[in-house]
Formats: structure tokens, C-alpha cells, sequence
């Protein structure tokens, strides 16, 4: 079933999609944790700047791992609201996911970022970045964010996800490059060899030697 050995080889896979972007104005914008390792791969092979744009899931009541939605940096609130009112998520409780989730995301970019700035992202060509799609909230509500910086066009790209997901968004005005849409999808992880946790100290990392390699470029 594994189809990449690790979101690295994954990164340069996905990349030979994106080479058409080669000598545009791009930025390429990784979603943590694991979507940063990808992009990184992306931004290398551009020549692009990276950074991180984030997203969170809002889950179930009790099952935090059952997304009913996503919520943006910003604010901005994808939500299956049928799927929400059949499970009996209450308007107060979703009110609440979104002011946690937007805290979290606030200290998170924060400690991501460290003392640098976030790029401009207006005029340019912005890739969204993560290691895969299950449902599209997510990256559906990053890329609103994004869109909302005016930027003049905006690439999601991912190694892997369902088809339903990739029409979903390619229906809502999105640009999808995908590398594999397989017919059998249960989760990203297990079209992986090597699914790891990637931790914060490991973005931090990435996202310092992208900005080194820039200015000493």
C-alpha cells in the first residue's frame, strides 16, 4: 500500500509536478508538522522561499481525531455543518473549538517563526504544502487565509489524497497538483514507509536553513 518511503522522497516527487513555476515569483508555504518536511523539498527545487501557514482541525465532541471541520490563522471556519448537527455539535461548542484553535495556532506561528518575518505573499504565486489530504478542511482553510492576502495565484500541492477531496477543492476555485490519488483511502500515514511524528524543533530547523541559504544566496 505504501507509496513513499518518507514525506522527503515525497517532497522531491511532488516537486517534479510543480518545475512548470520554475523562475516565477513564488512562495511556498508548508503546513506544520509534517506538510513543512514536504514543502522544504518543494522550495529547494524552486528556488522559492518557505514559510508555514496554518490550519487546525476542529473535531467531534470526544473524538478530537473525528474532523468536522477546520479553522485558518485568522479565523476563517470550514465546516461539514451536517456532519457538526448530526453528531450534535452544539454552536457553543464549535464557537469554542474555533477560540482554541485560534490560540494555538497564534502561539504556535510564534514559536515556529522565532524573530523572522512571514513573507509578502501579494503579487506572488503561493504553493500550500502538506504531506497529505483526508477530508480538505484543513488546507481549504489555509488556502482561504492565504487568498485573503491577495496573492496572484494559489497552488495546493500534496503527495497523496482521495479523489472525492481532490474534486471537492478543485469544485471550490482550488488548483490541486497531486501526485497520487488512490482508488483505496483510509489515512495519509499509511501511504507511507515512514509516517513519524516530525517535531517543532525540526521545522524550526528547516525553516532557519531556507533563510539562511536566502540571504547567502
Amino acid at each position: 500500500m505504501s507509496v513513499f518511503d518518507n514525506r522527503v522522497q515525497a517532497g522531491k516527487k511532488l516537486a517534479d509536478r510543480l518545475l512548470r513555476l520554475k523562475g516565477e515569483d513564488v512562495v511556498v508555504l508548508g503546513i506544520p508538522r509534517g506538510g513543512v518536511v514536504v514543502a522544504n523539498e518543494v522550495a529547494k527545487a524552486l528556488g522559492a522561499p518557505l514559510d508555514v501557514v496554518m490550519a487546525k482541525k476542529i473535531g467531534a465532541p470526544g473524538e478530537p481525531e473525528y474532523a468536522l471541520g477546520a479553522v485558518g490563522e485568522e479565523g476563517e471556519v470550514v465546516m461539514n455543518s451536517e456532519e457538526a448537527e448530526y453528531i450534535g455539535a452544539t454552536g457553543g461548542y464549535l464557537e469554542d473549538q474555533v477560540r482554541e484553535r485560534r490560540a494555538e495556532m497564534k502561539e504556535k506561528l510564534a514559536n515556529l517563526r522565532g524573530e523572522a518575518s512571514p513573507p509578502r505573499l501579494k503579487g506572488k504565486v503561493v504553493v500550500i504544502v502538506d504531506d497529505g489530504i483526508a477530508t480538505g478542511s484543513t488546507v481549504k482553510a489555509a488556502a482561504i487565509s492565504v487568498q485573503k492576502k491577495q496573492p496572484k495565484a494559489v497552488v495546493v500541492a500534496v503527495p497523496v489524497a482521495p479523489r472525492d477531496a481532490v474534486e471537492k477543492l478543485t469544485e471550490a476555485g482550488l488548483e490541486v497538483v497531486c501526485v497520487e490519488t488512490p482508488m483505496s483511502f483510509f489515512a495519509i500515514g499509511e501511504h507511507y514507509k515512514d509516517f513519524g511524528q516530525v517535531e517543532d524543533y525540526e521545522v524550526k530547523r528547516i525553516l532557519s536553513e531556507n533563510l539562511d541559504a536566502r540571504r547567502t544566496g
